[in-house]
């Protein structure tokens, strides 16, 4: 199915989880995840509103950017980051989702200063337990988040998961409704997190159910990729 139509159902369902949580569509951001999506469908999609992008590789994010410097669009950074990627990652990433140790922040925190510029950041949670999973565990998301508010430079706003790998729907629901009472004990610590990055293509509505603000969506958008 062309975009057009993978976008208006995507939409119809969005609202339809939203109406079912007694919250509003709005409430919601709808981040594209453009992992092996040439440049050429992202024109397609930024055309029709899809200009919140969510890129897993920095090198390929990077030559993409490049070539759509001239649309307004809006990168995170969703994949797992390795240091030595992270000069680059900044050059095009207004938000880095998954940040997951402290020595990652301190270098993004020395890249930042570098270049002068301060990065908005979430940190990912593993609410899954499954050891193939990047993220700290829901336990440590306190002492990271205090950590990293001696960092002048990262801007802490959020909390990112990704559900359980599973056909059991309250075992997914658990992921997410974990990382929702991960918020709550940081807010009520006195830190500012209002986002929850949450739910992909088969969980979405889930997700949407259990507070997300952000879904990441790929093949739901752009069906199957490589």
């Amino acid at each position: 199915m062309a975009i057009f139509d993978n976008l208006k159902y995507v939409t119809e369902r969005i609202e339809a989880a939203a109406l079912h949580s007694g919250r509003q569509a709005g409430e919601v951001a709808l981040l594209a995840v453009t992992k092996s999506v040439p440049a050429e469908r992202m024109r397609e999609a930024a055309a029709l509103g899809l200009t919140l992008i969510g890129e897993n590789r920095v090198q390929e994010a990077w030559t993409k950017f490049q070539s759509l410097a001239d649309l307004p669009l809006s990168w995170h950074m969703i994949g797992h980051l390795q240091s030595n990627k992270v000069k680059r990652a900044l050059q095009f990433a207004t938000l880095i989702e998954s940040v997951d140790s402290l020595h990652l922040a301190r270098e993004i925190e020395r890249e930042a200063a570098a270049q002068g510029k301060i990065i908005e950041c979430f940190l990912e949670v593993n609410t899954s337990g499954e050891s193939q999973k990047f993220g700290i565990a829901p336990g440590e998301a306190e002492a990271l988040a205090g950590d990293l508010a001696g960092l002048p430079h990262l801007h802490l706003t959020g909390l990112m998961t990704i559900g359980a790998l599973s056909t059991d729907s309250q075992r997914i629901r658990s992921c997410f409704s974990q990382l929702r009472k991960v918020q709550e004990r940081l807010n009520a610590s006195g830190l500012g997190i209002s986002q929850l990055s949450m739910g992909m293509s088969d969980d979405f509505e889930i997700a949407i159910e259990e507070g997300a603000t952000i879904i990441r969506l790929g093949r739901a958008l752009f069906g199957e990729r490589n």
